[in-house]
């Protein structure tokens, strides 16, 4: 995970839960039995694949 504070990962992990809830394809290999939106954000963030970034000013 970046240097993201909690706010900034909040955001990041709830909009990457509702792409792949809305069938946004998933970038990692996912365990057979997770379904979780959320969880598999989680999964994305840990291996730091996510594709959002975070504009600083």
């Amino acid at each position: 995970m970046s240097d993201y504070n909690k706010f900034e990962r909040a955001r990041i992990l709830s909009a990457r839960a509702l792409q792949i809830s809305m069938d946004a394809p998933i970038l990692i290999k996912t365990p057979k039995n997770e379904f979780n939106p959320i969880n598999i954000a989680r999964l994305e963030m840990k291996e730091d694949v996510i594709p959002i970034t975070i504009k600083r000013d």
